[in-house]
């Protein structure tokens, strides 16, 4: 029973290591760039482990990256569960933010995932239906404080601009801004970051006052 223990203990080190070097390859180049080599030799595992895990280079990535949004997703939430009908777009901001803002912040494994997570964009992957509910709960807590601060708003309106919130986000792991970011603290970066976001969620709410 011990070795066997041992055994799937060992295996599991050799799965998660390969989706984390997986993961690190495909924050720098995306799927097309990343060779079944350079992940092998990253995690120091042979070609045949990859089989073994995952079946092929393509699962290997698919598990990578999925595995990147559900961390996304789970901060986010997590981040977003408890503001409540008082909290200010700001607070909104702030929450929506917070994973990025952090990532950008503590770089290496951390941003590696907020990096993979923007090459995918903000919609769950075609076969990823698991994350879908993830997706609608996150969209949900955001819209929660968003009709609360902004009740002249259609919610389709209110979902494009959390679209577009995110989608500003995502673009900020990826540009040279944010490098310029990473450089700071994570309360200088939220002091950049969070009116920005907060802007495109009030979106022309402000206009006149």
């Amino acid at each position: 029973m011990e070795k066997t223990d041992l055994r799937r203990e060992a295996g599991q080190r050799t799965r998660d290591g390969l989706q984390t070097a997986a993961l690190e390859l495909l924050a720098q180049r995306g799927q097309e760039g990343v060779t079944l080599r350079e992940i092998t030799d990253r995690a120091g595992a042979n070609v045949a482990a990859v089989s073994y895990h995952f079946g092929s280079l393509k699962a290997l990535c698919d598990s990578a990256i999925e595995h990147a949004l559900e961390q996304y997703l789970d901060a986010q939430i997590q981040a977003l569960n408890p503001l409540d009908s008082t909290s200010t777009l700001q607070d909104l901001a702030a929450a929506f933010a917070g994973p990025m803002v952090r990532a950008l912040a503590a770089g290496g494994q951390d941003l590696a995932v907020m990096r993979t997570v923007a090459r995918v964009g903000i919609e769950p992957p075609q076969g990823w239906e698991r994350l879908t509910g993830k997706f609608d709960q996150s969209r949900r807590e955001a819209l929660r404080v968003l009709t609360a601060n902004l009740p002249g708003v259609d919610e389709q309106e209110l979902i494009f601009r959390t679209r577009c919130a995110a989608g500003l986000l995502n673009w900020l792991a990826l540009a040279p801004i944010g490098a310029e970011l990473a450089a700071m603290s994570a309360e200088q970066i939220e002091r950049q970051l969070v009116p920005v976001v907060t802007g495109a969620f009030r979106g022309d709410a402000a206009v006149g006052r």
